[in-house]
């Protein structure tokens, strides 16, 4: 058994919430980070500076992880080995406060590390054989009732060979018709038991499992239907990547199909996990399946487009709470992950501050300019009683979070902050921008953050204004047309 895992199934309080249980392989993945800027003199192959070395739990772990972020309750029933990475592996799933049930493996924890610069992956090294482990011993009763007794289970079959357990496959199959049981499957792994809620298959797992010539969507389609028949699922969700998912519940019913929504990104890693995790949790709070995999499209979606699994925080304890609300607007994790990623790649961090009350124009163009200038651009925004102050009792007409999601959505905006102060200083303390845009209506000596920016060595600028566009004007406007009507 690894250091650190513990193996007694937690006592849970009769009022509180039901685990969902994460069963299957765990591994542990590490990102080695760095920037590339020259070749090596000794081959024409790239040199990685300034590496660091990020660990995070991988395959099974990942999707424990991923649903312990989503403030739930969770247990993964796994087999560690008894090696120093095993132990660390461990200690990253404690500290995310999953708890670990170790039914122990034999031989070493496959790592697998992915050499990265510029949020791209140059080489992938894995640790791991297509073996077979054995597993030291069975599920205990204890531990079959807290499966019986989860809100959800997740499958994550990394095809290493929790799945092929006789004593999973028992409490498995037991579970199956009282408690939605959903199986992420792998090509090496075990066949799902019969009985399962959903079976979420990609589409070349699919195509590994059923065979057939047809392409796209109807050749995902024709392989559903011959999955829900040899699997005897409840249904089988195939995943199509950026394309989205396809859901066939019934051999004779249409297929539901939830188109994918288009994201610029190099890193797909998770995006399955995160999509099954999403599925499981849905389930568990007893959404239908359409309703699960059609919300769960969009969270794997957004998954994705924040950095997939390297943006995800690798320290082994969570980041402290910092000052600055994100209500509807950017997570702190996922701020820090960007943060972390755009100096990793040695490019610089763009800030730019305000109101953002109607968007118009001139606001789009200020923004623009302002993330061309670095690697990513975070908008500080003042919340309602922070406008309220600045510009009146009538404003703001537009609600902050209304406000951060439209601001979200622009394609210059990487993330949005909140804060209640008059100026952004405190944000921009956890920030620290190299370079803070302000509207050409503004000197440098006006801006009152200026000499705080400046203290961490970053510049405040200016860039062109727009003229006639201003969210006063465009009131001023409305009222006009509304009093002539």
């Amino acid at each position: 058994m690894a250091l650190g895992a513990s193996s007694r199934a937690p006592e849970r309080r009769r009022d509180g919430p039901a685990p969902l249980v994460v069963v299957g392989d765990a591994l542990l993945d590490h990102d080695i980070v760095g920037v590339v800027r020259r070749l090596s003199p000794e081959a024409p192959v790239p040199t990685v500076d300034n590496a660091q070395v990020r660990a995070r739990p991988g395959g099974a772990g990942l999707a424990a992880l991923l649903a312990a972020r989503d403030d739930r309750p969770v247990v993964l029933v796994t087999a560690l080995s008894a090696d120093q990475e095993g132990g660390e592996l461990a200690d990253l799933l404690r500290a995310h406060d999953v708890h670990v049930i170790d039914l122990g493996a034999d031989g070493t924890t496959p790592v697998k590390s992915r050499v990265r610069t510029e949020d791209r992956s140059l080489l992938m090294l894995s640790r791991a054989s297509d073996r077979r482990v054995r597993l030291r011993r069975r599920l205990t009763e204890a531990e079959r009732d807290l499966l019986l007794g989860a809100a959800a289970v997740l499958v994550s079959d990394y095809g290493r060979g929790v799945t092929f357990d006789e004593s999973v496959r028992a409490a498995l199959t037991a579970a199956a018709p009282r408690t939605p049981v959903v199986w992420d499957p792998h090509p090496r792994g075990a066949e799902p038991v019969s009985g399962v809620r959903l079976v979420t298959p990609n589409s070349q797992e699919a195509a590994h499992f059923a065979g057939g010539t047809g392409t796209g969507l109807v050749g995902d389609v024709d392989r559903a239907g011959t999955l829900l028949d040899r699997w005897r699922a409840g249904g089988v969700v195939i995943t199509r990547g950026g394309n989205g998912a396809v859901l066939l519940e019934s051999r004779d019913g249409a297929p539901l199909v939830v188109p994918g929504a288009p994201v610029t990104a190099a890193d797909t890693c998770g995006a399955g996990d995160r999509f099954a995790v999403a599925v499981a949790s849905l389930l568990a709070d007893r959404a239908l399946p359409a309703e699960a995999v059609t919300a769960a499209v969009g969270t794997a979606t957004e998954f994705v487009a924040a950095g997939g699994a390297s943006a995800l925080v690798s320290d082994t304890a969570p980041e402290p709470a910092r000052p600055g609300g994100t209500e509807r607007g950017t997570a702190e994790s996922d701020l820090t992950a960007l943060l972390a990623r755009v100096r990793a790649r040695g490019e610089e961090v763009v800030a730019a501050g305000g109101c953002f009350d109607l968007i118009h124009p001139g606001h789009i163009a200020l923004l623009d300019q302002a993330r061309r200038l670095g690697g990513c651009l975070v908008v500080c925004l003042n919340d309602d009683n922070s406008v309220r102050r600045l510009k009146g009792e009538t404003r703001p007409v537009v609600p902050q979070q209304d406000r951060a999601a439209v601001l979200a959505s622009l394609g210059s905006v990487d993330a949005v902050v909140l804060f209640g102060e008059d100026t952004p200083e405190e944000v921009l303390k956890i920030i620290r921008p190299d370079i803070y845009v302000k509207g050409g209506d503004y000197r440098v000596e006006d801006v009152a953050e200026a000499a705080l920016v400046a203290e961490w060595g970053g510049r405040t600028v200016i860039v062109p204004y727009v003229e006639g566009r201003s969210t006063t004007s465009m009131i001023s406007r409305i009222h006009d047309s509304g009093s002539r009507v």
